[in-house]
């Protein structure tokens, strides 16, 4: 598996300058893809509706709404 493109803009490009706030998302080789976000699982798993779980290996994280937004262009439709 490796990282094919960004979805969305930069960090850089959405003022991140220090490196120390970088959000991202990316489309995978195999067609999933991968978020670097602020791990949230133990503040947000127990707001979880009662229809949704997550497995042991995976986790709650954060993606800003600017990061979001912006990749929406980028996202595939299928």
């Amino acid at each position: 598996m490796k990282i094919v493109r960004r979805i969305g803009a930069s960090p850089r490009q959405r003022g991140s300058l220090s490196g120390d706030s970088c959000p991202d998302i990316f489309e995978l080789s195999d067609g999933n893809f991968a978020v670097i976000g602020t791990e949230a699982t133990a503040a947000l798993e127990k707001e979880l509706p009662p229809d949704a779980s997550r497995a042991s290996y995976e986790h709650i994280v954060i993606v800003s709404r600017e990061t979001f937004l912006r990749a929406k262009a980028d996202i595939p439709d299928s």
